[in-house]
């Protein structure tokens, strides 16, 4: 008894745990960013608000992810006097520093494949917003009726942040960077399980003795 007792806590633990993993579900669209010294942060404002400065880096990521704090990074080098470096300076104009990365192919659309990343610098008026520097240096562009940015240089071809079932996990070193929040829903879940179950063993087990 006590033995199947223990076989029910370990399945009904792996069946919590399993189910909110079933759960996550992810979105595949283009991600928007800003270098922040040495490091990539998500943007506050999508790119057709934000007012880059002069010698900002920018970045643009497609990749299925569920969330902000989920989102992959931009990958590569991203540095302004580098990539604006045979783009003189001129009056009246700003420059912006853009980092474009259409992902794996693990993330893209099904027949798609993703261009190589590549970097841009645009050089357009001070009051341009990113999305007009982006059209700049990397159309064609692709909006939804909703503003949502759908594909840069024309990709992807179709489609415009739609759900992807089953999330599809990016490698480890892509993940972006989050501290512990402590146990998962999942896991929670199978503990409470597993202290109800063990306490209805236990009763078992003493009425049995």
């Amino acid at each position: 008894m006590i033995r199947r007792a223990v076989v029910l806590l370990l399945a009904s633990l792996l069946l919590c745990a399993g189910a909110g993993q079933a759960q996550a579900a992810g979105y595949r669209y283009w991600s928007f960013w800003e270098r922040d010294g040495d490091r990539w942060v998500y943007a506050t404002q999508g790119p057709s608000m934000a007012r880059p400065s002069d010698g900002d880096v920018q970045g643009f990521r497609f990749a299925v992810s569920e969330d902000s704090s989920d989102a992959a990074r931009p990958r590569g080098t991203a540095d302004f006097a580098s990539i604006c470096a045979k783009t003189p300076a001129r009056d009246g104009r700003k420059r912006v520093a853009l980092l474009l990365d259409f992902g794996t192919p693990a993330d893209a659309p099904k027949g798609e494949t993703p261009p190589s990343a590549r970097t841009a610098c645009a050089q357009v008026s001070p009051d341009a917003t990113t999305a007009q520097a982006l059209a700049a240096v990397a159309g064609p562009l692709r909006y939804d009726t909703n503003a949502l940015l759908c594909a840069i240089s024309g990709y992807p071809e179709r489609g415009c942040g739609e759900q992807v079932s089953g999330k599809q996990r990016k490698p480890a070193a892509e993940k972006t960077e989050q501290p512990d929040d402590g146990p998962s829903l999942g896991l929670l879940a199978g503990i409470a399980v597993v202290a109800l179950l063990g306490g209805a063993a236990v009763r078992q087990v003493r009425r049995r003795g």
